[in-house]
């Protein structure tokens, strides 16, 4: 029996991680290999031209799940019925620019969207915020658009996650389909803190698998807190496919569910979990069921993990302060 046909709208999709994303959702990547898509694209007016460039590369792809695609500039047609919104479009962080200034741009960005959501999608749509700063721009998202439901508005850490599996495969020389369980604590940003304290690699513990504390603790943590910036410095350019690829495992993993045994990063509206403070979009290990997401409780944190969790915690807060200074300006 065919399923009922979904609509998902990704902003800022004539940009690189856009053009990443659009086909791996035509794929079925993001909601799985047999539910047909229509695919609602939006970017802004200069980027209008780009746009219809994708739409006719996706045509001309033949995707067997894509029913259809709508290229526009209007976030009333975007926004129109979506089931699902993975949110790319923001504004970039250029040269010479303070940090409240891009706070500031984003704030107004993600404000508007919010309505915009509010208006015209479905009143369950999920939404994952991939456009930084993710995980502030996600509150600012729930916070204007009251009538969706707060568990229904995350950011994407699962790009860190993965990276932080990949660095483990390399480094054990595993499989990366057999790295499990590492975790992202915290803020999208430089403070994040991946954790492989309970990750494990073929089934035992991970430290006892890399027996190598002091690479663990240290140039594996700042490999995966740079690594956004390390892929900049070699490609020239942000990373666009493996962000597109982790946000497709993000609402997979979300709708369809993780495996037994397994959990993922995500960032959520913060309950106080494990210290962290509430009323932050914070990411903590999730299993998902059901469509609904939970986070994962009472695992052991030794003192050296609550000192980098509170860290990053921290920035959280001094983001949010920000981000509703520059609402009131």
């Amino acid at each position: 029996m065919v399923k009922e046909v979904k609509r998902i709208v990704v902003t800022g999709a004539a940009g690189q991680i856009g053009y990443a994303i659009c086909p791996q959702i035509a794929r079925g990547a993001a909601l799985g290999p047999d539910q047909p898509v229509i695919l609602h694209m939006l970017d802004i007016e200069p980027a209008k031209t780009a746009l219809e460039g994708v739409k006719m590369e996706l045509i001309d792809s033949a995707f067997p799940l894509l029913t259809d695609v709508i290229a526009t500039t209007d976030p009333e047609v975007a926004f129109k019925d979506a089931d699902y919104a993975i949110l790319v479009g923001g504004f970039p962080r250029k040269a010479g620019m303070e940090r409240k200034d891009v706070m500031s741009k984003n704030v107004a960005i993600y404000k508007g969207q919010a309505s915009a959501l509010e208006r015209f999608s479905k009143k369950d749509v999920k939404v994952v915020v991939v456009a930084n700063p993710a995980n502030t721009n996600a509150l600012i998202l729930k916070e204007h658009a009251p009538s969706i439901p707060p568990e229904n508005i995350t950011c994407m850490t699962r790009l860190d996650h993965n990276r932080a599996m990949g660095q483990l495969s390399v480094r054990s020389g595993v499989h990366i389909s057999k790295v499990k369980n590492t975790i992202i604590w915290g803020n999208h940003s430089s403070t994040q803190y991946p954790d492989v304290n309970h990750a494990t690699i073929d089934g035992a513990p991970a430290r006892d698998v890399i027996k190598d504390d002091a690479w663990l603790d240290g140039e594996f943590i700042t490999t995966v807190q740079q690594r956004g910036a390390a892929i900049i410095k070699a490609r020239g350019l942000s990373s666009a496919l493996s962000a597109g690829s982790s946000a497709c495992d993000h609402l997979r993993d979300w709708v369809l569910g993780t495996p037994d045994g397994t959990w993922v990063s995500m960032g959520v509206l913060s309950d106080g979990s494990y210290g962290a403070p509430k009323d932050i979009m914070y990411s903590f290990p999730c299993t998902c069921k059901d469509g609904k997401w939970s986070i994962v409780q009472g695992l052991t944190i030794n003192d050296a993990s609550a000192e980098k969790m509170k860290i990053t915690g921290d920035e959280l807060v001094e983001e949010k302060a920000l981000a509703f200074e520059c609402l009131q300006g």
